[in-house]
C-alpha cells in the first residue's frame, strides 16, 4: 500500500485547511485602501507553503531512530546560530531594535530561535525517553532544565521574550507527558510564579504563605523545599532589577497588557485597534477583505502578529470559531498520535510539537484580545513568515512518520 494512502488522514486534512485559510487571510490583509508591500505578500507565502511541502515530505521519510541519533547535532547547531545571533543578528518589526534575524547581505532569511524551538523538543524527548523512571524530585529535572535553559537565556538575550516563554512552556508540556507530577511541576514553576506576583507586595505575601501551606503538605526532601522557597523569596527580591533589564518596548507591552489606555497612542494603540477590529466583526464579520480597520491601516501588523484579528473583523465569530475549531482538530490528532506512538522518543517528540503549536495558538489569539501581553510570536500556519513555517511542516512531517510507523506496527501485530 502507498504511504501516501497510509498518511493521517485527519492530521493532513486539518493541516492543509488552516494553511489555506491561513494563505486566504494574508490575501485579505494585504486588501487595503492604500497599497503596500503587504498586498502581495500572499504570493511570497504560496511559495513559502510549497516549501514546507517538500520539507515536511523530507521529513517523513527520516525515521525517527535517524532523527533519534541525529538530535545532538541538531541542538548543538541551534545553539551556534542563537549565540552567532547575538554578534550579527538584526531586528524586524515591532522589534527593530532586537536581535533575532541572521541575514546576509542585508537580507534577512531566518530567526534561529524557530530552529531551536524544534531542537529543544527533539533534545528533551531524547534525555526524558533514555531515563527509566518519570522525573519524581526536583533533582530529575536539573538536566531537563539545563537543556532548556540554555537556548531560553540566549534568546532571553536578543532580547525575545515571545520566544523565551515558549521555551518554557515546552519544558513543562513534556515533562507532564514523561511522567511527572502536576504538584512537582507546580514546584518547579513557583519560581517563576513568585517573580511575576513580586510586583505586587500583598499578592506576592499571599502566594508565599500559600507555598509553604504546600510545601508542609506535599512534603519534598528537606533540601528541595528550603531551595524552592528560597528561590521565592529570591524572585520578589530580584523583580525591579529584573523589570529594569528588559528592553523598552518590552515593559511598554506589559504596561500596555495591564491597561492599554494608559498609553493609547503608542503602547496601547496595538491591542486597542485590535480589539476595536475583532469587536466589530460582531456574528458573520464585514465580509471578506471588507474589514474597515485593516482597510485603513489601523490594525497593526495585520499580516504577522495580529492577523487573526484579520479574521474576527471580516469573518466574525463563525470565522474565529472555524479557524479554532481546526486548530483543535489539529491538536487533537497530534495527541491521538503521541499516545500510540510505538516508543518514547516518538511520543514525546510529537507531543512536545502539539504543546508548541498550542503555545502560539494560546499567546496570539490572547494578545489580539488582551488575554495575554503582546509578546510577537506568530500564529501557525497564518502568520507570514518562512522560519516558523518550516520548523511547523517539519513538526507535521515528524508526527505524520511516527503515525505512519504505528500503523505499520498494527499491521505486523495484526499479521503474527
Amino acid at each position: 500500500m502507498s504511504r501516501v494512502l497510509q498518511l493521517d488522514k485527519a492530521l493532513v486534512v486539518s493541516v492543509a485547511a488552516l494553511a489555506l485559510y491561513g494563505l486566504a487571510t494574508l490575501y485579505s490583509a494585504g486588501q487595503t485602501d492604500v497599497p503596500t508591500f503587504v498586498a502581495t505578500i500572499w504570493q511570497r507565502q504560496l511559495v513559502w507553503l510549497a516549501l514546507s511541502l517538500i520539507v515536511a515530505s523530507l521529513t517523513f521519510r527520516t525515521s525517527p531512530r535517524m532523527l533519534e541519533w541525529a538530535t545532538p547535532f541538531a541542538y548543538g547547531i541551534a545553539l551556534f546560530l542563537l549565540v552567532l545571533t547575538l554578534f550579527i543578528g538584526t531586528g524586524a518589526g515591532t522589534a527593530a531594535g532586537s536581535k533575532s534575524w541572521l541575514a546576509i547581505g542585508g537580507h534577512r532569511f531566518g530567526q534561529p530561535a524557530e530552529l531551536a524551538k524544534l531542537a529543544v523538543i527533539l533534545m528533551l524527548a531524547h534525555w526524558l525517553a533514555a531515563q527509566r523512571e518519570p522525573p519524581a524530585t526536583l533533582r530529575d529535572l536539573i538536566m531537563p532544565g539545563i537543556i532548556t535553559g540554555l537556548p531560553c537565556l540566549l534568546v532571553l538575550k536578543q532580547p525575545d521574550l515571545g520566544s523565551a516563554i515558549v521555551f518554557v512552556a515546552i519544558l513543562f508540556f513534556m515533562l507532564f507527558w514523561a511522567g511527572a507530577k502536576p504538584s512537582l511541576l507546580l514546584l518547579a514553576a513557583s519560581p517563576g510564579i513568585g517573580l511575576v506576583l513580586a510586583f505586587s507586595t500583598v499578592t506576592w505575601g499571599v502566594w508565599i504563605a500559600l507555598l509553604a501551606v504546600l510545601l508542609i503538605w506535599w512534603r519534598p526532601y528537606l533540601w528541595e523545599g528550603v531551595a524552592i522557597m528560597g528561590l521565592n523569596v529570591l524572585g520578589g527580591v530580584l523583580a525591579l532589577p529584573f523589570w529594569n533589564r528588559l528592553a523598552p518596548y518590552q515593559q511598554n507591552r506589559l504596561l500596555a497588557f495591564l491597561n492599554p489606555d494608559v498609553d493609547p497612542r503608542a503602547a496601547g494603540w496595538h491591542v486597542i485597534q485590535s480589539k476595536v477590529a475583532v469587536g466589530s466583526g460582531g456574528l458573520l464579520g464585514k465580509g471578506f477583505t471588507a474589514g474597515t480597520q485593516k482597510r485603513l491601516a489601523f490594525l497593526p501588523a495585520q499580516h504577522t502578529d495580529f492577523i487573526f484579528s484579520v479574521v474576527g473583523e471580516e469573518l466574525g465569530f463563525v470565522g474565529v470559531l472555524v479557524a479554532l475549531s481546526l486548530f483543535a482538530w489539529m491538536l487533537f490528532s497530534l495527541l491521538r498520535v503521541a499516545r500510540k506512538a510505538t516508543d518514547p522518543f516518538s511520543s514525546l517528540c510529537v507531543f512536545g510539537i502539539a504543546g508548541l503549536y498550542f503555545t502560539h495558538i494560546f499567546e496570539n489569539v490572547g494578545m489580539t484580545i488582551n488575554l495575554m501581553p503582546i509578546t510577537g510570536i506568530p500564529l501557525p500556519f497564518f502568520s507570514y513568515g518562512g522560519s516558523f513555517l518550516l520548523v511547523c511542516s517539519i513538526g507535521v512531517g515528524i508526527a505524520l512518520r511516527v503515525a505512519w510507523e504505528s500503523r505499520q506496527s498494527g499491521y505486523a501485530e495484526l499479521g503474527q
